[in-house]
């Protein structure tokens, strides 16, 4: 009688491990999905892919222009800030162009090389806007991307998805769908196991 309770209790366990197992592995194939369906494509959509060194020549505060300025943007969408313009010498090429912070911000408003977040209140991004520049005069070297194919004449700061964060996206799902693998690699061990003991 108690072997038969243990013998239960072993195949409830390796069915309910079986199970988590398995549930690993169908939500890291969800998570795969879902990244394959954002963030790669903005990944492999960004054409500003090469390391350089950018000099400030110019960063001024223009007047209050809207944001987005974007074909068919809705009137919520929509709320005026200070235009930052940064214009940089790039070194790869030694043009002067114009600098923007991501990828995003030049399709968000292509005047303006910082587009602030419209849940901010315009004295909150009258301060922002006025640090960046200010440390955009103090520190005028640093490092930005531009196109090597030269189909964006223009540069950005910092790339909404660098090489490094994509693989770390990655990272979680891969752990996930390799601790499903293994946990249902040693419950299918665990039953020949003792299939073969029953046996001898």
């Amino acid at each position: 009688m108690l072997g038969k309770k243990l013998v239960t209790a072993q195949k409830r366990g390796e069915t309910r491990a079986l199970c988590l197992g398995l549930g690993m592995v169908a939500c890291s194939m969800m998570m795969y999905f879902f990244i394959g369906i954002t963030i790669v494509p903005f990944y492999t959509k960004s054409v500003w892919t090469t390391e350089t060194v950018c000099k400030v020549l110019k960063a001024s505060i223009k007047d209050k222009v809207l944001c987005p300025n974007s074909e068919g943007s809705e009137d919520e969408d929509i709320f005026p800030y200070p235009c930052l313009q940064v214009w940089v010498n790039l070194t790869a090429s030694g043009q002067e162009v114009m600098l923007y912070q991501t990828e995003d911000t030049l399709e968000r408003n292509p005047k303006c090389s910082y587009v602030p977040d419209k849940s901010e209140n315009s004295k909150e991004v009258k301060a922002r806007i006025e640090t960046i520049a200010s440390n955009f005069k103090k520190y005028r070297t640093f490092l930005c991307y531009y196109d090597p194919g030269g189909t964006q004449t223009n540069v950005i700061l910092s790339r909404l998805y660098p090489p490094k964060g994509l693989l770390f996206a990655f990272l979680w799902p891969t752990l996930m769908f390799t601790g499903g693998c293994l946990i249902i690699v040693l419950v299918k061990i665990s039953q020949y196991v003792s299939v073969l003991s029953a046996w001898q």
